[in-house]
């Protein structure tokens, strides 16, 4: 069977696979297509397409892009997007100054809280890559405060948690007109964690053209609803893994698997 799996991380982002390793594994695992979606960077795109020729895996070029939607952060998913658009590689870079000011308010939010962490303590972990939340849990695990990047973001920096912060520049229209303009295909990632469905209306409107219906946290029967919502909106079907590597051990490269057909749908829909 050929399948794909459209929702990886590198070590580019918040995942522990160099680009070159990720496609060694999908080959390794007989992947048809992989979509490398860092979050708010493409720079594993290039590493990954040049290890990948010669091979049978497609690496499909694409991103995770953080938006906001009034107190709530969004993450659209972008695919076949030309990854050297000028337009998105200038946005990019302030969705990323972003970020790490982001990391000093979440550490000053937990020394509210009595647990003390040193910034430099995640920067040290995320090195170049666009530093997110998963690099602060990692230094959280590192620096004996919790026991698991899971915990990490149980009782302090999960959305709804008391070290959060949001404050992301780019609205939700935003998100998917930088997305078009780029010539790709905006997709919503794991609709489940928005707790409000009629969003997904509201964001169609906006332009949005697909949800990632596949994902290992939706049950079967968030499964059923999605696809009955994507056929009511006209909306494209995704899924993937949401690979991060070794963060998130129970997560295999994969284990969801995509058919080849929903790859052409998006093929298709490319701008």
């Amino acid at each position: 069977m050929k399948y794909a799996d459209l929702h990886v991380h590198t070590a580019c982002s918040d995942g522990t696979y160099t680009p070159a390793q990720l496609v060694r594994e999908g080959v390794a695992r007989k992947i048809s297509a992989l979509a490398i979606v860092d979050h708010d960077t493409t720079e594993a795109l290039t590493e990954a397409l040049a290890e990948a020729e010669g091979t049978d895996l497609e690496i499909i070029p694409g991103i995770e892009l953080t938006a906001q939607h009034e107190y709530q952060e969004i993450h659209l998913l972008g695919y076949f997007l030309d990854y050297r658009n000028q337009e998105l590689l200038e946005k990019l870079k302030l969705v990323q100054l972003n970020r790490i000011q982001r990391v000093y308010k979440i550490v000053e939010n937990l020394e509210g809280l009595g647990v003390k962490l040193n910034p430099e303590a995640v920067f040290s972990i995320s090195g170049k890559a666009t530093v997110g939340r998963m690099h602060i849990a990692r230094a959280l695990v590192k620096e004996g405060l919790v026991g698991s990047t899971a915990e990490a973001f149980r009782r302090y920096i999960g959305d709804k948690s008391p070290a959060y912060v949001l404050g992301f520049r780019l609205s939700v229209p935003e998100a998917i007109k930088l997305i078009q303009a780029a010539g790709g295909v905006a997709v919503l990632a794991h609709p489940y964690m928005l707790y409000n469905d009629a969003l997904i209306a509201e964001f169609a409107g906006y332009g949005l053209e697909g949800i990632e219906v596949y994902y290992p946290e939706h049950s079967q029967a968030m499964v059923n609803f999605y696809l009955d919502l994507a056929k009511k909106l006209n909306l494209l079907i995704t899924g993937g893994t949401d690979f991060h590597g070794s963060v998130k051990p129970q997560i295999k490269l994969g284990m969801i698997k995509i058919p080849l057909e929903l790859v052409e749908k998006l093929r298709l829909a490319k701008k």
